[in-house]
């Protein structure tokens, strides 16, 4: 009988959590337990609190989303500390304006870091990139070419009819697969796909001749009638001559930033030597414009081949890890368009020794970009920090992410009258931590971070000017970083070796000029060279 008493009146009461146990994190405790020694063993989240690089230690990824309106300091409160921290990693580091390169710059080669530079506001100072030269097997010139046509397509564009640029991709396949296979490693490069594509231009649609690009893989179909690149060649090549005319404009129209004569340059050989930032202390800045996108589908096929060699270069080369950790600062994510299955990506990098920081102004943009994968990315993020901003579905979001308290309410009641009476009725129910406008009206001062498994946290955003290294930058008032020299693969002009000793010894009468045909042109070039 007591025993059953005993079950019916037994309870499971939460005390002071019926309507939800959320409550701010502890600053120092969650410090003390991701922080590692020294300093720069450590990604610098906030001004109190650091996570250490050892993703060993803590269980944790390294993998950060970063959401801050303009203004907020995303640069200034997240990207620059930790670079300013030259952690034992490299960098690959999307750079608008390139602002982060001027300011640390010197600091990152004072500490032991090579630093390259695929510049795309100033190209002549540019290291060169060529993708030629990281495309190793079929797979590889596939992904380039699916990925170039991505990149090129206008946001939000959608075409009614894929016909032609199925039937582009399908002839690109066959001009770089050529390319690859056939030709000499000095002529792999986007500069001869558009020499290709010229000599293969239909000028009569009633001209029945062959043109020299058929001619080159009527070549092909002899020697190698197996060829991949006939296999494509011979797709394209079916349709009628006005159907191939409009297939050649259509690819045309997608690659002719590479007539740019400083594009062209810039892709016809490579410095960037991809797979050694897995192996070495190297920061790699891309540099676009942050008011002209035309450029920024190169970034996005850098972003594609980097992923593939260093995934390949960990899983074939070092054993399932890269030796040197590669850190990816994404700032102004949005700008550049991305893999498709990024988010799977996403999800398999920590164990290779990979790890990015996603910096956004909105959770909008990632929305907008990666339309039904956008939660998995923010789920495969460990760190979300929230620096302020004015998007509302970002202050939902945010809001939601805290949680709910149960608080204390009042309610009073009072009756007038003969017999008035008044009362004061006292119980609990459940507010949000910080409802959405309380998360807009956010202190400039102030970011909330939020790790896995962890209370979230309200903490000053971290103050540059008591970074050990600030004098090391320009914030520190060093010199700004001054990178390339007008390179000689870039700005010269190949020309003749002319003897010093046959220039004359003063100035030659004027004469008379003549315009030269391109015969007459041709002959006097074979006699220089003759001669």
């Amino acid at each position: 009988m007591g025993i059953g008493i005993y079950f019916s009146t037994r309870k499971n009461y939460r005390r002071r959590e019926e309507h939800g146990s959320a409550k701010w994190g502890n600053v120092r405790a969650i410090d003390k337990k991701y922080r590692q020694k020294p300093l720069s063993e450590n990604k610098l989240m906030t001004q109190n609190v650091c996570i250490g690089l050892n993703a060993k230690k803590h269980r944790r990824n390294l993998n950060t989303l970063v959401c801050g309106g303009s203004g907020a300091g995303k640069t200034r409160f997240y990207a620059k500390p930790n670079i300013m921290n030259a952690a034992r990693n490299s960098y690959v580091i999307l750079d608008p304006k390139g602002e982060i390169l001027r300011d640390t710059g010197h600091l990152l080669e004072k500490k032991g870091y090579e630093v390259r530079v695929l510049d795309l506001i100033s190209m002549e100072k540019s290291h060169c990139y060529n993708p030629f030269v990281y495309l190793q097997n079929d797979n590889d010139v596939q992904k380039l070419v699916t990925n170039l046509f991505k990149s090129t397509t206008p946001k939000g564009s959608q075409s009614n009819d894929p016909f032609w640029d199925t039937a582009a991709s399908m002839l690109l396949l066959a001009l770089v697969f050529y390319l690859h296979y056939e030709a000499p490693p000095e002529e792999q490069n986007f500069a001869m796909v558009m020499e290709m594509l010229r000599a293969g231009a239909i000028e009569d649609e009633d001209d029945p001749s062959p043109s020299p690009l058929d001619n080159l893989f009527s070549d092909l179909m002899i020697d190698n009638p197996d060829h991949i690149a006939l296999k494509y060649y011979h797709s394209y090549h079916s349709g009628s001559s006005k159907t191939l005319k409009s297939i050649q404009i259509t690819l045309a129209a997608r690659l002719e930033k590479f007539n740019l004569e400083s594009l062209a340059a810039l892709t016809s050989a490579d410095e960037l030597d991809l797979q050694s930032l897995g192996e070495k202390k190297v920061a790699l800045f891309a540099l676009i414009p942050d008011n002209d996108s035309s450029f920024n589908f190169l970034v996005s096929i850098l972003y594609t081949q980097l992923f593939q060699q260093l995934f390949y270069a960990a899983d074939h080369i070092h054993g399932g890890c890269l030796p040197m950790p590669v850190h990816f600062m994404m700032d102004e994510f949005a700008n550049v368009s991305l893999p498709d299955d990024f988010d799977k990506i996403l999800s398999v990098m920590r164990s290779r020794g990979v790890s990015v920081s996603i910096i956004l102004q909105n959770l909008a943009q990632l929305k907008a970009l990666f339309e039904k994968q956008w939660e998995s990315i923010v789920g495969n993020c460990d760190e979300f920090l929230y620096l302020g901003g004015n998007e509302q579905s970002t202050h939902k979001y945010v809001s939601e992410l805290l949680g709910k308290e149960t608080i204390d309410t009042n309610t009073f009641g009072k009756s007038t009258g003969r017999s008035g009476n008044y009362s004061t009725n006292y119980q609990i129910s459940g507010r949000e931590l910080l409802t959405p406008d309380e998360v807009r009206m956010l202190d400039n001062q102030y970011a909330i971070l939020f790790i896995r498994g962890e209370r979230p946290i309200m903490d000053f955003k971290y103050d540059i000017m008591k970074h050990p290294n600030v004098a090391l930058t320009t914030d520190g008032k060093a010199s700004p970083y001054m990178h390339g020299e007008v390179t000689k693969d870039i700005a010269s002009i190949a020309i003749w070796d002319i003897d010093p000793a046959t220039l004359p010894e003063k100035e030659m009468e004027e004469t008379n000029w003549e315009l030269l045909s391109d015969e007459e042109m041709e002959a006097l070039f074979i006699n220089n060279q003759t001669n």
